[in-house]
């Protein structure tokens, strides 16, 4: 299989947190939801989603959809190994499909289960450390940037933006404080200051003029 990627392959989509799945905070739902919306806006896509890994299940789950789904997906699973997607969770590297039709890897029963089967896609993987935390995938996009590296290469930017945002939920959970009355109002604020600075930068790309 040979696409335009970092390496090489392509991808398919799928639900929100179940078990094996840790919940994301509000904040980081947030951030999440504006990754997908931003993603969508800049790519000119039909859709955009994040999908969570649950190595537990061997499953992805639809964390945010923006666009097309998004009333009903978030919370779907699908195989972890399945589709373009799965593609990307094993080998790391993000992908452009220009043409779904002729990707054997496409499961297109799983799209039309969706209500959206798209033409073309870009999917990159939520990197964190040395784990894959789950894809970030947008469908439809429009026709210049599906053949570009550099978008692609857009599209890992947004897809580490959505790996922040969890890991910033993980520092928000953090160890259990001891009972010290040390400053933890400043402790506690690092990581959701960066948080809202993350959100407010990522609202700024939506409201900027392409």
């Amino acid at each position: 299989m040979r696409e335009s990627s970092a390496g090489d392959g392509s991808t398919v989509s799928g639900a929100p947190a179940v078990s094996g799945v840790d919940p994301v905070d509000p904040l980081s739902g947030e951030l999440l939801r504006s990754v997908v919306d931003v993603a969508r806006a800049i790519f000119g896509a039909e859709a955009s989603s994040v999908f969570l890994l649950d190595e537990a299940a061997h499953e992805l789950v639809f964390q945010a959809v923006s666009g097309r789904g998004e009333a009903f997906l978030v919370g779907r699973r699908f195989p972890a190994d399945s589709g373009i997607a799965g593609w990307v969770v094993t080998s790391g590297e993000p992908v452009i499909v220009a043409d779904l039709s002729r990707n054997a890897a496409f499961d297109r029963d799983f799209a039309k289960s969706t209500e959206f089967v798209p033409d073309a896609l870009m999917a990159a993987p939520l990197i964190h450390g040395d784990r894959v935390l789950g894809v970030l995938e947008v469908l439809d996009p429009a026709p210049q940037a599906r053949s570009s590296l550099g978008e692609l290469d857009l599209l890992a930017l947004f897809a580490r933006q959505a790996a922040t945002a969890l890991r910033l939920a993980d520092d928000r959970r953090g160890p259990p404080r001891t009972a010290d009355p040390g400053p933890s109002p400043d402790l506690a604020a690092g990581p959701r200051s960066r948080a809202l600075d993350l959100l407010e930068d990522l609202r700024s790309v939506l409201q900027s003029p392409v």
